[in-house]
Formats: C-alpha cells, sequence, structure tokens
C-alpha cells in the first residue's frame, strides 16, 4: 500500500507516496540491457565509416531513456501527509519541486468523498466552512487505493469525533 497510518502523540497520520515500480537497481540493469541490445546492430558496421552515423543515434536513444526514467523518479519523490487530532486536520503537500502546501480545518466539518473528476474516483476532503475550500487527497494513487483511502479517512475522522 503506498499509505501508511501510524500514531504521532494523540495525533493519528498518514503518509502517502507514489508507488516506484522500477527500483534503482532495476532502473542499472534496465539502462545495461538496453545499451547492450542496442549496440548489438553496431556489430555488423565495426571497421566500418557507418559505425560513426549510426554510434550518436545509439547514444541519443539510450541518454533519452535514461532523462526520461530519472524525470519519472523526480515526480516520484512527492507526498501527502494527512494529519487528525481532535482539533485539527491537516493536509501537506510536499511537491517534487521542493514545495510545501499546507491546508487544515476543523475535523468535526470534514469528510472524505468520492466524486467525479479529472481522474477516476476523485478523492477530495469537502465540507471545511472555515475556507470554503475542497482539497483532492492522494492523486497519484490509483481509483482502488483512493477508495481504501476514503473508507480509512472517514473511519478516523469518526472514530477522532467519538462517533465511530
Amino acid at each position: 500500500m503506498p499509505y501508511i497510518w501510524s500514531d504521532v502523540g494523540d495525533a493519528r497520520q498518514m503518509r502517502a507516496t507514489p508507488h516506484r515500480s522500477l527500483p534503482r537497481k532495476g532502473f542499472v540493469w534496465f539502462i545495461g540491457i538496453t545499451a547492450s541490445l542496442l549496440c548489438l546492430p553496431l556489430l555488423a558496421v565495426l571497421g566500418n565509416v557507418i559505425l560513426w552515423a549510426l554510434l550518436p543515434f545509439m547514444l541519443a536513444a539510450i541518454a533519452a531513456i535514461w532523462w526520461a526514467i530519472e524525470l519519472s523518479y523526480r515526480s516520484g519523490t512527492s507526498e501527502e501527509i494527512l494529519r487528525i487530532t481532535p482539533e485539527r486536520i491537516t493536509v501537506t503537500r510536499l511537491d517534487p519541486d521542493g514545495a510545501k502546501r499546507e491546508w487544515s480545518a476543523n475535523p468535526y466539518w470534514i469528510r472524505a468523498t468520492i466524486r467525479p473528476g479529472p481522474v477516476d474516483d476523485y478523492l477530495t476532503l469537502t465540507g471545511d466552512h472555515e475556507s470554503g475550500r475542497e482539497i483532492e487527497l492522494g492523486a497519484f494513487l490509483t481509483p482502488e487505493e483512493r477508495r481504501d483511502l476514503q473508507r480509512d479517512v472517514n473511519r478516523e475522522l469518526a472514530r477522532i469525533r467519538g462517533t465511530g
């Protein structure tokens, strides 16, 4: 599960991170195997001037694959932290560019809802009468994980209020 619940003092905290299907060790193997397979056709032109014409394109292809996977790793550094206490619910979002955004409200009025949106099973925290805002939660989770998270958040909110 890409999100984990824990107890921190009198608060209940959830930390969510994007799933990474290719670990760093797998990345090294993938680049090595890809480079080897792309260089195989070069064996046929070894010792020929054509080798020098094809080599830059092979290197550019490997560099492009490397760059794309590194970009994916950088986007995977985002994180969401949901903290629920009897007095406050706080969501802290750490973006890949290092920006930190925070939102908080009285947990008595908040509920996690799934509604139509830009992604399937769009999960939001709604009901904040203080600011009137609605925020998205778990944007990088799968639809099934967002449904599970909605149930978990509503259960924790009910428990903190003493109604569940």
